[in-house]
């Protein structure tokens, strides 16, 4: 069965373009990892759940900061892994020091038996879409085109 997320992509007027808001995954995997790292805040669609609410859910949970505007239905993206992403995209502005998110347990080192606890996101950062395209994940990036077809 297909993984399903829904996410986020909040985005901002500025003098120099259009920024984006992405987030850095927690924990020790990802530490040292960066272009092509970044993520829009996003994760699974609980069953029955509404895909625009998961995606506010999971925005709060993983920046601190609820989620309110008006949204724009960006559409579906497959993952290298698989999963489908469903995004919406909101104009915002948020402050990346007020960053708060939840935490999971994960397996580490893998397949050791050992739990440790992680924030599911280190960091989040503006970027203007040129660089938003060398850090975010590679089958994300397509969001940033349906992002310009809806705000240019």
């Amino acid at each position: 069965m297909t993984k399903r997320s829904a996410g986020l992509l909040m985005f901002r007027r500025r003098e120099q373009g259009i920024e984006v808001f992405l987030v850095h995954p927690g924990g020790p995997f990802w530490a040292k990892k960066d272009l092509g790292a970044w993520s829009i805040p996003k994760g699974e669609i609980a069953e029955n759940e509404d895909g625009m609410e998961a995606a506010k859910r999971e925005f709060a949970e993983e920046t601190g900061m609820q989620p309110e505007g008006i949204f724009f239905a960006l559409g579906e993206v497959r993952q290298a892994g698989g999963k489908v992403v469903t995004a919406w995209a909101m104009e915002g502005d948020f402050d990346p020091s007020t960053l708060v998110a939840n935490t999971c347990a994960i397996e580490w080192p893998p397949r050791s038996g050992q739990k440790m606890k992680v924030p599911e996101v280190d960091r989040g950062e503006w970027f203007l879409l040129e660089t938003a395209r060398e850090k975010i994940l590679k089958g994300q990036g397509v969001l940033l085109d349906m992002l310009l077809r809806i705000v240019n």
